[in-house]
């Protein structure tokens, strides 16, 4: 392999993985400043790691079945108006979201719904892949704030937090209540009431191993609530995977992981420079939640709740924050870009009309929803 092969690889790598690429440079850089020792295994949420693990392989195990297009294909067969098939399509996202994660939801429902689009008469299919495609965007990343397991930022700020799972939830149902508002009153607002017609192949049925997937969702769900112990989830997931359908064991976001614990060494280390712990601390202490919006979008917001939440301990107004901040910007949340490039697939030419629909659709829900949280939280 040549130099310029092996320079390629790494721009491309960089390219594709580039906040793993960003926090790996701090985590390193930082350990000039800190030595590594043995407190460095204390940096890392080990508990965090192995259910995020947990809770992708086995989503990714339940959507290889096929049981979600299922499920959407029977909501949609008695569809007959505009406004209800946009209505199911960026609902399915907006609830779905809230328990197979905001990402799952989108590598899911848009290719779907892309297929569902394209079915129409192209003038239709024209005037609304932009505008769905952007709701159900938006509608992944806040129904996903509702619960604990709905994004990667949550599952980690719950557990760290030490709040209960009703806590959690009643902590984010103003918002995700008012973005349902939000959502419906947007798809109301929408031209259009024809009727459409959507005709599905006979389905192939759903695996017998949904049932499996199942139990093993539960049981990291007990783990999620603290009732069995995170390890034995592991090993269970691990057995059960590696039984039933090794191949899942690829399809796990291992960067994601791997970009968990180069922050958990940068804010491990920069918390033992007392300058600099002070300093954040100052910047952060009373402003969590406008400091998790602003952050999220030059960081994104799973980056940026890694990063504030080891300097701050009032994690209610963080959670909203980081939460709130994954609209925005197209990279406020990662999982906007799943869309964004499932689009961009479709018809390359859609793209710069989908960022300035997208970015302000987004503009609009952030106002309201932080004008939420300084009027009633």
């Amino acid at each position: 392999m040549t130099v310029k092969n092996i320079v390629h690889k790494i721009y491309l790598f960089i390219k594709n993985e580039t906040v793993l690429s960003v926090a790996t440079v701090f985590a390193v850089l930082s350990s000039f400043f800190v030595k590594p020792d043995l407190d460095y295994l204390g940096y890392v949420d080990f508990r965090t790691l192995a259910l995020l693990f947990c809770l992708m392989a086995v989503m990714a195990g339940m959507r290889e079945t096929g049981v979600f297009n299922m499920l959407a294909e029977g909501m949609l067969k008695r569809v007959r108006k505009v406004r209800s098939l946009i209505f199911i399509l960026v609902m399915l996202c907006f609830f779905f979201s809230m328990f197979i994660t905001n990402d799952v939801a989108l590598i899911t429902f848009v290719p779907f719904t892309l297929t569902v689009l394209n079915m129409l008469d192209k003038s239709e299919r024209d005037r609304l892949i932009i505008p769905v495609i952007s709701m159900q965007t938006i509608a992944a990343n806040l129904g996903s704030m509702l619960t604990p397991i709905g994004n990667p930022q949550n599952l980690y700020l719950y557990g760290i937090s030490g709040m209960g799972v009703a806590d959690f939830i009643l902590l984010m149902l103003p918002y995700a209540a008012v973005s349902f508002a939000l959502l419906s009153v947007q798809i109301f607002m929408r031209r259009g009431t024809g009727d459409v017609k959507i005709t599905f192949g006979e389905s192939a049925g759903v695996e017998k191993k949904v049932a499996v997937y199942l139990v093993t969702f539960v049981i990291c769900l007990l783990s999620v609530a603290r009732i069995i112990d995170y390890r034995i989830t592991l090993l269970t997931v691990i057995v059960i995977l590696a039984v039933t359908d090794r191949k899942i064991f690829a399809k796990v976001d291992y960067t994601l992981l791997l970009t968990f614990v180069a922050f958990f060494v940068f804010i491990g280390n920069m918390g033992r420079i007392p300058m600099f712990e002070n300093y954040l601390k100052g910047v952060i202490s009373g402003r969590e939640c406008i400091t998790g919006v602003l952050s999220s979008q030059i960081i994104s917001n799973v980056p940026a709740a890694l990063l504030l939440s080891g300097f701050t301990d009032n994690f209610k107004p963080l959670i909203v924050g980081v939460n709130l901040g994954g609209l925005g910007t197209l990279i406020a949340s990662m999982a906007s870009l799943i869309s964004f490039k499932l689009l961009g697939r479709e018809d390359k030419t859609l793209r710069g009309r989908y960022l300035l629909y997208f970015t302000a659709s987004n503009i609009l829900f952030l106002a309201v929803l932080i004008a939420e949280y300084y009027v009633f939280g």
